[in-house]
């Protein structure tokens, strides 16, 4: 009885220090959820640079195309066969040289009639040139009236009239017979021939086109200016002016801007509707690379030398029409500021207001801060490539990936 008495409360006493324990730890607070839930979460790593100031000529750089100085298409100006064809396709030619005969028989038939005509004529003049002088003599010895007279002095005025007649229209034949004979018009290069031997062609301006020429060098690079970088460059009395303004031409595969030209004319009236007016500038064309049509990239400009301040492109963002940056400060806090941009120098992005030389500021990642976030820094070159860009995924990449997960993922023991 005692013994039963005994393992009573010794269970008594189990559970109730079982229960003081428990109720302990309910009323203990937890230090560590406490630290957990206080800490603020790790400021995102984001590229950064400082803008970059420098002394620079300012270009602005327009888009064009390149445009032959002469383009002529080639027309039969007589109808016939085409007889011959001279040139072969997308060769040089010359001004002067054949490019295609027409079949000259019926046209120098022509010719030969309208001689036979003339002689004709000139047989008629002739003896009515003899008859005034004879009525003249019988008009003196009063041998003939005044009516006769004047009767053969009219006769050998309207055969004199004939021959002029009939020396045009020789003419007219002797042209007619030239033009079977059709010759470049200017210098440059022919296109391919539209119509080919043994056709019949008919005279006109409604006939279709026998081929084209157009001139080689010099070419000219059509481009439209707008209307700021026209009164501060090309406007009189801007400084350049048309005849002082230099101008750099490239085309879509070359680096740079390596063919030197200068402004050929200037349109006479700005285009309301787009805001711009239309410049040509002529260029040397020698081996023939700038060909008519092709894109033009048009650098205009090269005032004097002035301070300036750089930025790459990627670090501009767009904010409903306005351009604006993200500065950083000494607290490594994100400022918006609104900038006005200029033209491009050496691949980075000129800025005329809202940022100063060796400000910081955000150049990767705009996407995913904001105004007002902290952020660490992490500083790169202003003409930078980003680190955080995704690359192209090699085998050795992936494998070492693979097993770095492998490593990372452990079974629980």
């Amino acid at each position: 009885m005692i013994t039963q008495n005994r393992r009573t409360l010794i269970a008594i006493a189990i559970v109730v220090v079982l229960g003081a324990g428990v109720a302990t730890s309910m009323l203990r607070p937890w230090h560590g959820g406490e630290a957990h839930a206080n800490t603020p979460p790790p400021a995102p790593a984001i590229e950064v640079a400082s803008a970059v100031g420098k002394t620079i000529t300012e270009w602005d750089e327009f888009s064009g195309r390149i445009e032959a100085v002469d383009r002529v298409e080639i027309r039969p100006r007589v109808s016939g066969t085409i007889e011959t064809v001279h040139f072969r396709e997308g060769s040089i030619v010359k001004k002067g040289d054949p490019l295609f005969t027409i079949d000259p028989r019926p046209y120098a038939a022509e010719v030969a009639r309208a001689e036979a005509a003339l002689a004709a004529a000139q047989v008629r003049a002739s003896h009515a040139q003899s008859e005034k002088a004879r009525a003249q003599r019988l008009l003196d010895d009063n041998a003939i009236s005044k009516r006769e007279f004047d009767e053969r002095i009219n006769a050998a005025s309207e055969l004199s009239a004939d021959v002029r007649g009939a020396q045009a229209a020789l003419e007219v034949a002797k042209l007619n017979l030239s033009y079977t004979r059709i010759v470049a018009p200017v210098s440059g290069k022919v296109s391919r021939a539209e119509i080919t031997v043994g056709n019949l062609v008919a005279a006109g301006a409604a006939s279709p086109p026998l081929t084209s020429v157009v001139s080689v060098s010099p070419v000219y690079a059509s481009f439209d200016v707008d209307e700021q970088s026209y009164l501060r460059y090309t406007a009189p009395g801007a400084g350049g002016g048309k005849d002082g303004l230099p101008v750099f031409l490239g085309l879509a595969n070359e680096d740079g801007n390596p063919h030197e030209g200068k402004i050929h004319s200037i349109d006479n009236r700005l285009d309301t509707r787009s805001g711009t007016i239309r410049v040509r500038a002529v260029f040397d064309n020698e081996d023939g690379r700038l060909l008519p049509g092709l894109y033009a990239k048009v650098k205009l400009g090269g005032g004097s030398p002035h301070d300036a301040v750089l930025i790459n492109d990627r670090a501009i963002g767009t904010d409903q029409g306005k351009k604006f940056v993200l500065v950083v400060d000494k607290a490594n806090k994100l400022t918006y500021r609104e900038v006005d941009l200029g033209p491009t120098f050496e691949g980075l992005r000129v800025i005329r207001k809202g940022l100063k030389p060796g400000e910081s500021i955000v150049v990767n990642g705009l996407q995913r801060v904001r105004p007002g976030d902290t952020v660490a820094p992490k500083p790169v070159s202003m003409a930078f490539r980003s680190e955080l860009e995704p690359r192209s995924s090699s085998p050795d990449r992936k494998q070492a990936a693979s097993e770095k997960s492998e490593a990372d993922v452990k079974p629980v023991s």
